[in-house]
């Protein structure tokens, strides 16, 4: 293998790159927009390849699949960054800040100060990955579904042999319908219709099809939702409903596309969110007095009481669902006296030139930390958060990224908002009272787990397809830092023409970062939200161990399970983000269980694709409009106050 090594083919090309940022670019621009409507964003991994490979066969020599992965992979960073970064959930929250209550004035970052916390957190969680990538790919061989999923779409793509993995069953949003333990002769025949049907050249001509018709009938009901903004707010149980408790319908393709892409076990649980949030408890509230404000408002409405019960299952759900993980992981570090120990076959095949070497590991953690403490300090000086509560930050978000990794490997949802919280419940003892520094904290955390699990998701890609590791690493450095400057500067945009947090971008996220950071500091809650909390919390509580029992153990109802996070997400978004969701939700559950040719059919994740990608590139088009001054064509048809684009 070593004398074939000089002339193997390279991975980390200018094309692989350039096609991989031109992606995640697109993908930046939709997750920002995305996330500040409804705090979600999706990681868009298997789509990223799927373009990729669809982009490359236009060239003059198509990319290999190892290629392809680097594309993948320089994609996903770009793409994540808002989130990473915190532009979706951190920098809204520091913009809330109530100089009386919080005892700090609101933070509003210039581009030049937001590009500075984008480098203060843009590389640590990469740095993280390599090292922990033996343990949890190689020897453990954690599931990572969407990593497998993605392998296997590749392998089907560039004609290469299934690649080897135990996975069986769909443990998160993205499909890996498999149970080849029962191999019959119908299995053979679909696999064989698959890999005719499959070929390179069908699905570069199918899914140019699908992808452009998606793509540009998304793009057209987006820009036209723009100039009438009736046809993203409709009244569809009645008036009164929609006025009065904020029951509207966004008929968006791009969220039935992220509804799709998420699956129906996901956007059910959010559906069953809905119901309970804004058919009951927001009900609840607002005729109890508890909550007497606007539905809407978000501090004195019942959108802001149910926030406190969301915030509870989410903390709880988060929690539950990582013991299993911090158990095995100290059962390892510190084995039982008589315990038998096997020790584990090294499966890693590849050469040292081809990973990540050790001192690029080590000098890279210390430069971040280093760098990262330094530039927060600048940024926020010592008001906003100490250098040495920096530097704490940095370390528990290193422990912490690893839980993160070990529960994405495990069940596909990395649970970076509730390691975030943790971190929001560390520093409150260590600096308290100090709200700033909480929230500031909490994004440290949150930007290492997500980075670690995007990379350590494409590493599983990798490992699978026979990808080499430092190219994907190389692939996540750039795509991490060209995203600081397309993620901040799209955010700038979108703060210039728009209010943030305001009724075209709700950012609910910020509300669960602040709304926790002055819990910390005060201890005080809204009226009758307390016994909410406990309640939702213990259902929750047991709901998680019950499904991180059934999804560790691969068995079938543990997909029936309500999701705690996505329950939680119901409650924080309006129905009018839900409702298209959960109609993509459904649409990929029927397509899937009735429409799909096999198991591999891929017409569906590439018309999501479209779906998403279109809405993402008209908004850019759209904040080019108002930016300038380019308004609405009509508001005839809207209801007041529930229409983005028209005044109250």
């Amino acid at each position: 293998m070593s004398d074939a090594e000089p002339d193997a083919p390279a991975e980390f090309t200018p094309q692989a790159v350039v096609i991989g940022l031109l992606i995640g670019c697109l993908l930046c621009f939709a997750n920002l927009s995305f996330g500040l409507q409804t705090g979600w964003i999706s990681m868009m991994s298997l789509q990223s390849a799927l373009i990729g490979f669809l982009v490359s066969r236009l060239l003059p020599r198509p990319l290999s699949a190892q290629e392809v992965i680097v594309v993948q992979t320089t994609a996903v960073a770009t793409g994540t960054m808002p989130l990473a970064a915190g532009f979706v959930g951190i920098i809204p929250a520091l913009k809330l800040l109530d100089p009386l209550r919080d005892g700090s004035s609101p933070i509003n970052l210039s581009w030049t100060a937001a590009i500075g916390w984008s480098c203060s957190v843009a590389f640590f969680g990469v740095f993280l990955s390599p090292p922990i990538r033996k343990q949890v790919i190689i020897n453990e061989q954690l599931a990572f579904p969407s990593g497998t999923a993605t392998a296997q779409l590749i392998a089907v793509l560039h004609k290469m042999p299934p690649p080897e993995t135990t996975v069986r069953r769909r443990l998160g949003y993205i499909a890996i319908e498999q149970d080849m333990d029962i191999h019959t002769a119908e299995d053979d025949e679909a696999e064989a219709t698959s890999s005719e049907t499959n070929t390179p050249e069908n699905v570069q001509s199918d899914g140019w099809r699908a992808l452009a018709s998606s793509f540009a009938a998304s793009g057209v009901v987006t820009l036209v939702a723009y100039f009438f903004p009736a046809i993203f707010s409709i009244p569809l149980f009645g008036t009164y409903l929609a006025h009065q408790w904020l029951w509207t319908f966004t008929p968006s393709l791009a969220y039935v596309g992220q509804g799709i892409i998420m699956g129906f076990p996901t956007t059910l649980s959010m559906g069953l969110g809905m119901l309970v949030g804004w058919g009951v408890l927001s009900p609840l509230a607002h005729l109890s007095g508890w909550a007497p404000g606007p539905v809407g408002d978000m501090t004195s409405g019942s959108r802001g009481w149910i926030l406190w019960t969301s915030l509870a299952i989410m903390c709880t759900d988060s929690l539950v669902s990582l013991l299993p993980v911090v158990a095995e992981y100290v059962a390892d570090i510190f084995p039982q006296r008589g315990r038998e120990t096997h020790t584990k076959e090294d499966y890693d095949t590849e050469t040292e030139d081809r990973l990540v070497p050790n001192t690029w590991v080590v000098g890279g953690v210390l430069v971040s930390v280093v760098a990262g403490t330094f530039l927060v300090w600048i940024v926020f000086g010592n008001d906003g958060i100490k250098p040495w509560a920096t530097f704490l930050g940095f370390v528990l978000g290193g422990l912490l990224s690893v839980l993160g990794v070990r529960a994405l490997g495990e069940t596909d949802i990395n649970p970076v908002s509730g390691l975030g919280k943790i971190s929001q419940l560390f520093f409150a003892w260590i600096q308290p009272g100090n709200i700033v520094a909480n929230i500031i904290a909490g994004g440290v955390a949150e930007a290492g787990a997500q980075q670690a699990g995007d990379l350590m998701q494409d590493l599983k890609t990798g490992h699978l397809c026979g990808a080499s590791p430092r190219a994907q690493f190389f692939g996540q450095l750039v795509g991490s830092a060209v995203s600081i400057v397309v993620t901040t500067t799209a955010y700038a945009l979108y703060n210039r023409a728009y209010e943030i947090p305001g009724p075209s971008f709700p950012a609910p996220t910020a509300y669960v970062w602040l709304s926790l950071a002055r819990l910390l500091r005060d201890g005080q809650l809204p009226e009758k939200t307390g016994i909410f909390m406990i309640s939702f919390g213990a259902v929750f509580a047991l709901v998680s161990a019950v499904k991180t029992y059934a999804a560790r153990r691969q068995l079938w109802y543990s997909r029936l399970i309500p999701s705690g996070v996505a329950f939680a997400v119901g409650f924080l978004n309006t129905p009018s983000f839900t409702i298209a969701r959960l109609i993509g939700g459904i649409a990929e559950h029927i397509y899937r269980t009735r429409y799909a040719r096999n198991k591999r059919d891929i017409r569906l994740i590439v018309i999501a694709s479209g779906f998403v990608l279109g809405e993402g590139i008209m908004s850019v088009i759209s904040l080019v409009l108002k930016t300038f001054g380019v308004g609405v064509a009509s508001c005839w048809g809207c209801v007041p106050g529930l229409c983005g684009g028209c005044p109250a």
